[in-house]
């Protein structure tokens, strides 16, 4: 294989929490006065961190969130993952082949640690990841699409940026892999193709990734 380590994101990418995720968002945002879509969440929020949630709706409202807004927030999706989350489908065999080929791999993610390891949990991946293959923008203290996260994940797992190949479903993901120096791999199940510019190659169903990363 070309690459020294395979850098997931996860949300979309591992664990299929994306339709989840935004359901609730726009629904609290709306419940909050700022009224938001499904789609609206979709577009404007997919793959970020949530202090992006956060500059955005002060940006375009002038108000700010309310202090708990995190929690609550979290509160009802980590309740929504543990009776809907599922893995999304084929990514274990991806990981497994990795493992029995000897490739590194880790994630590195928007979402926060504990975000993270509620998915796995729920959804049997933790066996693939432990503590230390897990990086969370909470990490950096700035999320994508800045490229501080890959950075520090590949620095952590001691691989030079150009040995690495990123593996990611949304445009904020795509432009952070891009700015970090690495090559980047779309997924294009829920993000149609062209949102996802500066990609080296696109691909639609986890089966396909293990050729293309060769």
């Amino acid at each position: 294989m070309r690459y020294e380590l395979i850098l997931f994101d996860n949300d979309g990418v591992l664990v299929d929490s994306e339709p989840i995720s935004n359901r609730h968002l726009a629904a609290y945002l709306t419940e909050l006065g700022v009224p938001t879509s499904y789609e609206d969440s979709l577009r404007d929020y997919m793959g970020s961190a949530m202090h992006r949630i956060h500059d955005l709706v002060l940006e375009r409202t002038g108000r700010r969130l309310p202090e708990d807004f995190d929690d609550v927030f979290h509160a009802r999706v980590f309740a929504a993952f543990e009776r809907e989350l599922k893995p999304v489908p084929g990514v274990a065999e991806v990981l497994g082949k990795l493992a029995a080929d000897g490739v590194p791999y880790c994630v590195a993610s928007s979402g926060s640690h504990e975000r993270i390891r509620v998915g796995h949990r729920t959804t049997g991946l933790d066996r693939w990841f432990q503590e230390e293959r897990i990086f969370s923008s909470q990490d950096v203290g700035k999320g994508k699409p800045a490229p501080d996260l890959f950075l520090y994940a590949a620095e952590r797992m001691g691989v030079a940026p150009e040995r690495c190949a990123v593996v990611e479903d949304s445009p904020l993901g795509v432009q952070a892999a891009v700015a970090a120096g690495m090559d980047v791999y779309g997924f294009t199940a829920m993000t149609p193709a062209e949102r996802l510019t500066g990609t080296t190659r696109l691909f639609g169903a986890m089966s396909e990734l293990p050729d293309l990363l060769i």
